[in-house]
């Protein structure tokens, strides 16, 4: 029931919000408050309902080195792209063609602010965080990463492939990097970073969502395991051990921090999963 309640909640902030930023389209500045006036109120929905179903401080939104975690989130997320794309230029499959527009960019921070708020406080402050409690950490990364990809099928010029690898890179990278550290701001960065270095600086393709307009006019070309095809870099092989390799990374870490909780059995209490998740 809370599960439940708490993604209609947070779901409604983000289709109506998602139809305001849409609306606006060709205003790059009420775009841009729109985006970040969504982000917020998101966030505090998500604080508002999880307290009234859960009884509990919201840790993993709290202020508390918020700006510093999802800096550090932002700035991981653009360096992975800016690699990624560098990979894929090197044997060929990318090239700035001019500059882009610098109010396409600044409409992009506000919509991809949207996004990232409202993805992560569904899919991992949500989804991932309650499936935990039963199917353990990992399971709850393989589940709740494989319905990220499968969602994506839903976007522009989407295919099978374009999923898996959304799912494997960002499905399970972000999750790790909440398990890593317990709170939803790092993730929050990281996927804002990857989406605004693809679309917003490097004018690519993002998720077959094509169109838009960023600080470089970006054109990809080649295989689909090269470039990603139509449907962007995130489905490029570059991309995928990436992705795979941070998500390595962070579940390594969240293991050293005793952050990863295992299956429970039947018997069990939800405290006789936990080994020690404080963030």
């Amino acid at each position: 029931m809370r599960l439940l309640k708490q993604l209609g909640a947070v779901a409604v902030i983000a289709f109506v919000g998602g139809q305001a930023v849409a609306a606006m389209d060709g205003n790059p500045l009420l775009t841009l408050v729109l985006g970040i006036a969504t982000a917020v109120l998101a966030l505090l929905t998500y604080g508002w309902v999880v307290r009234r179903t859960e009884r509990r401080a919201v840790v993993e939104v709290g202020r508390s080195g918020a700006g510093a975690a999802t800096g550090r989130g932002v700035l991981v997320g653009t360096g992975m792209f800016a690699v990624v794309i560098a990979v894929i230029a090197l044997f060929g499959g990318y090239r700035v063609d001019g500059v882009g527009s610098l109010t396409g960019m600044t409409a992009l921070f506000g919509f991809m602010a949207a996004a990232a708020v409202t993805e992560e406080l569904i899919f991992r402050g949500i989804l991932f965080r309650i499936v935990e409690e039963r199917a353990g950490t990992w399971g709850a990364l393989v589940l709740t990463g494989l319905l990220f990809g499968l969602v994506h099928l839903l976007n522009p010029h989407a295919s099978l492939w374009g999923a898996l690898a959304i799912a494997v890179e960002a499905g399970g990278m972000l999750a790790a990097a909440y398990a890593a550290t317990r709170t939803l701001w790092l993730p929050i960065g990281l996927h804002f970073g990857w989406n605004f270095a693809g679309a917003g600086i490097f004018g690519a393709t993002v998720s077959g969502k094509d169109g838009l307009d960023g600080l470089l006019a970006g054109v990809t070309s080649g295989p689909t395991l090269l470039s990603g095809g139509d449907f962007g870099p995130e489905a490029s092989l570059s991309a995928v051990l990436a992705g795979v390799l941070l998500t390595a990374v962070f579940m390594r870490l969240a293991h050293r921090r005793g952050h990863v909780v295992r299956r429970r059995r039947r018997g069990d209490t939800p405290a006789d999963a936990v080994a020690t998740l404080t963030p």
